[in-house]
């Protein structure tokens, strides 16, 4: 199963509409999850996102100063974590990004870009990301 672990909630339909769309895209390949966790202080939010991760959860939090892969690197990070690991979650932080114990309990930080994205937004580029995966392991058309 994939977990995507978020911070707040959605506020804009635009937005809700692409995660849906990218949700039932990926559904097609894999088992897929959307957790929201409450907003507050990024000590709450610690607390919250940690009580949804499994020991078993094979944890990608996604950092600014975490490592940048380009989306073959993803999609081979991805085939690769599902070998030994049946759950994969990815962590993204609120407005105040993510505690230091998030990053110390995962098992790879990843960063999209040193640029900062709207949370929302940033939900969409992320389902997207893991969607192109999804085509490029099974060799479909999609990625360029």
């Amino acid at each position: 199963m994939i977990k995507i672990i978020c911070v707040g909630k959605i506020k804009e339909k635009y937005l809700e509409d692409a995660i849906n769309d990218y949700y039932k895209r990926i559904s097609k390949y894999h088992k897929i999850a959307i957790i929201e966790v409450d907003d507050s202080n990024i000590i709450d939010e610690k607390d919250r996102i940690l009580k949804k991760i499994s020991g078993k959860d094979f944890v990608i939090s996604l950092d600014i100063a975490g490592k940048e892969l380009n989306s073959l690197e993803l999609a081979d990070k991805i085939d690769n974590i599902f070998i030994n690991n049946s759950n994969i979650s990815f962590v993204i932080g609120g407005s105040n990004g993510l505690h230091e114990e998030i990053n110390k309990r995962a098992n790879f930080v990843l960063s999209f870009s040193r640029l900062t994205f709207p949370h929302g937004l940033f939900r969409v580029i992320l389902l997207e990301q893991i969607y192109r995966s999804f085509k490029i392991l099974n060799n479909q058309t999609y990625h360029k």
